[in-house]
């Protein structure tokens, strides 16, 4: 059983920030898997289902960002799902938006959602798909950046990011996450169109 976890806050007034984006894959996943979201426990939005054969849970926290892992440690504990089985869905302000990358285990880079998780996890050995949003200019202007919508123009190629993030979730929970890994390593979407 695979844990999918879309981190992101909890509100109408977050639901298209940057920050969100984990929670609009897992919106995409549930929609297009005929998984739906309909159970709250452990502080978590929760969704039972399959997706290419596979049971999986999918996981809105309903914490806000920064204490995601109490949700994630008591799901994980409940349904005695080892750390490897737990896929990370977020926001990263390294990568260029138009870029989804997959990475099995590291660091946190500061994103505070990740902090969260592995603090009560107790490892970093769990699976990310890294949605990602762009930088701002200043460091001081972080904070808000994430909290802020998409551009109207960001806001026209997110449909089919997220269904390319989704595809990522599904081929990682399918393949494996080192073929899922070959699969779309260096993909760049500097344009989205049906397409692509």
């Amino acid at each position: 059983m695979k844990l999918v976890v879309g981190l992101g806050n909890p509100g109408v007034r977050y639901q298209f920030n940057r920050h969100n984006a984990g929670f609009l894959v897992v919106d995409q996943l549930a929609l297009q898997h005929h998984i739906s979201i309909s159970q709250t426990i452990f502080d978590a939005h929760v969704g039972k289902g399959k997706i290419a054969g596979n049971a999986v849970i999918l996981v809105q926290p309903q914490t806000f960002m920064n204490l995601s892992g109490t949700a994630v440690r008591r799901l994980a504990d409940y349904y005695r799902i080892e750390l490897e089985d737990v896929i990370v869905v977020h926001d990263d302000l390294d990568l260029p938006f138009l870029t989804v990358r997959l990475k099995a285990g590291g660091g946190h880079g500061g994103h505070k959602g990740l902090i969260s998780i592995i603090d009560h996890l107790g490892g970093t050995d769990f699976i990310r798909v890294r949605l990602g949003i762009g930088r701002p200019e200043r460091k001081s202007m972080v904070e808000g950046y994430v909290l802020s919508p998409f551009s109207e123009e960001e806001m026209t190629c997110l449909p089919r990011l997220l269904q390319i993030a989704g595809d990522e979730v599904v081929d990682t929970i399918s393949l494996g996450i080192r073929a899922a890994m070959e699969r779309h390593h260096g993909k760049e979407y500097s344009t989205l169109t049906k397409e692509d």
